[in-house]
Parts: structure tokens; C-alpha cells; sequence
């Protein structure tokens, strides 16, 4: 069995996080966590996956082989910062939605530290079918390193030898996939604010009769998320600009989550009306 004797360690199981835990479970890996600090979320879905609780970070980074780093990407640096200033020294898998540059700039300080780095990016939700989610994984130890998800549902594809690779795609996945939510959003709000917002779906419909009804969704689904998002659209446009293309429209997208992002804890997906308010920075009446 690949990765046999290794112990794994998950910072931190949030939804995708405990997808990916419960993965490498199916692969009859020990898999640990740490709870200091961690919300009751958490800790329930990581009771749920059967994680082992090893209660406090510095214990993961002692007793745990492979790290694997599923966390929002403007904590994912400091995050890997923690790892290396409590001594760990084994395999370090960052899965995180960052810029190709920040993952070369981690690679390095966890070589400096005596650790093993992977650079990864995830693309789809979170993994509980095959064929829905894939690992994307580069570096010199990325093939050893896709063995351990084998045995699924989580998919894996290796890139290449080269750091940054990884992030580097999912980049360029994410920033159509969720720049076009971001996008898509704004089209509505300014439609809306131009009291125009009923005339704009009937041009949709006309083209695709689902499309407005699809739109609506869309913009709702994506305030639970758009937290997290905000984040992912500075990676990449710091990606864009690293590639010498103009970094703006992402920077826009990452300002159109974080007005959104204020709807994470809510029990119920706001109405439309609600979200593009929202967007426009309008008190609701």
C-alpha cells in the first residue's frame, strides 16, 4: 500500500478538507488533526471522518510524516510559516488556491527547514464522488505523493517536476470558473440598478430559458463562499500580472466577494434582491 506506515496530519478539515481526509482513509491511512482553536464545524466534521485528535499543532508536526494544508489562501503562507517555526521536517502537501509565486516562495523556506514541499491546487467541490474533483500536484515528490489518494474518490493528476505548476492551473481554472460568477454578479446589479434588471433576463431568456434562473442561483450559491473567494481572485491576479496580462479584472472580482462575504454564517441563502444590494453597497428597505 502506497504511503504504508505514514501518518498523515490535515490542517485544517474544513469541507474540503475532511473530503480529502476521508480519502486518504479509504486508503487505510492514519489520519490526525489538531482542535486547538478550531470552530464546532470543524470539530463535527472531523469526528465524522473519524479523525485522530491530536489537540495542538505541535504535536501534528511531530508525530505526523505528511502534511496536507486545505485552509483559505490568504492563510495559507503563514500557515506553512507555523509548520516550519514548530520543527516539522516531513512532507508538506500545500492544496491550497495560490499564485505559482507563493507556492516557489514556501517551497523554498520549507527546503531551507528540512522539509519535502508538493504544490497542489484542487479543483471541484468537495470530494465525495469520483470523477468530480481532482488533485492537481507538481514537484519532485508529487508522483509518490498522488499514490496516497489512490483509492479515491478524491482524483489526482500530476503535472510535473516543477514547483508552481499546480497553482499555477488552478489558476487558470479558478479564474474563469469563479471570475465568471464574480462577473455574472455584477451584470445583475448594475441591471438592477439601472431598473433594468427584468428587461436584461428576458434578452437572456431568449438565448437560453434557463439562463436567468441560472443566474439567480448562481449569485445566491456563491455568498457562502465569496469569504473564501475574495482571496483566491488577489492570487490570481497577482498570477495574471506575473504573466504580464492585466491583473484589474480580478482585483474587481475579489472587491465583488468581499461585499458578499459578510453572508457566511447565514442559516439561509439571502434572496437575490438581498445579494445585489449588497453588490451595490444599498441598505436593504
Amino acid at each position: 500500500m502506497a504511503g504504508e506506515g505514514k501518518r498523515f496530519g490535515i490542517l485544517h478539515p474544513g469541507e474540503m478538507g475532511a473530503s480529502v481526509a476521508a480519502t486518504l482513509k479509504n486508503g487505510g491511512h492514519e489520519v490526525c488533526w489538531a482542535s486547538e482553536g478550531r470552530s464546532v464545524q470543524t470539530i463535527e466534521r472531523a469526528e465524522a471522518q473519524q479523525l485522530q485528535d491530536v489537540f495542538r499543532l505541535e504535536r501534528l508536526c511531530r508525530e505526523c510524516d505528511v502534511l496536507v494544508s486545505v485552509c483559505p489562501p490568504h492563510a495559507a503562507e503563514a500557515l506553512a510559516a507555523e509548520v516550519i517555526q514548530r520543527g516539522f521536517r516531513g512532507r508538506y502537501l500545500d492544496a491550497n488556491a495560490i499564485s505559482p509565486a507563493r507556492s516557489r516562495r514556501m517551497d523554498e523556506r520549507m527546503r531551507a527547514a528540512g522539509a519535502d514541499y508538493v504544490d497542489g491546487g484542487i479543483t471541484g467541490g468537495p470530494a465525495w464522488e469520483r470523477g468530480t474533483t481532482w488533485l492537481l500536484l507538481s514537484g519532485p515528490r508529487a508522483d509518490e505523493t498522488a499514490s496516497y489518494f489512490a483509492a479515491g474518490p478524491l482524483e489526482t493528476e500530476v503535472l510535473s517536476e516543477r514547483i508552481g505548476d499546480a497553482s499555477a492551473l488552478k489558476m487558470c481554472f479558478a479564474g474563469l470558473t469563479k471570475g465568471h460568477g464574480a462577473l455574472q454578479s455584477a451584470v445583475l446589479a448594475a441591471a438592477e440598478s439601472g431598473g433594468l434588471r427584468a428587461a436584461l433576463e428576458r434578452q437572456w431568456q431568449r438565448r437560453d430559458e434557463k439562463m436567468p434562473q441560472q443566474a439567480e442561483q448562481r449569485a445566491r450559491n456563491l455568498t457562502a463562499k465569496a469569504w473564501r473567494f475574495a482571496g483566491e481572485m488577489d492570487e490570481i491576479a497577482d498570477f495574471f500580472a506575473e504573466q504580464g496580462l492585466p491583473a484589474g479584472f480580478h482585483r474587481a472580482a475579489a472587491v465583488m466577494y468581499r461585499r458578499m462575504a459578510h453572508f457566511k454564517d447565514e442559516s439561509e441563502l439571502p434572496a437575490l434582491t438581498v445579494v445585489l444590494a449588497a453588490l451595490l453597497q444599498e441598505e436593504v428597505q
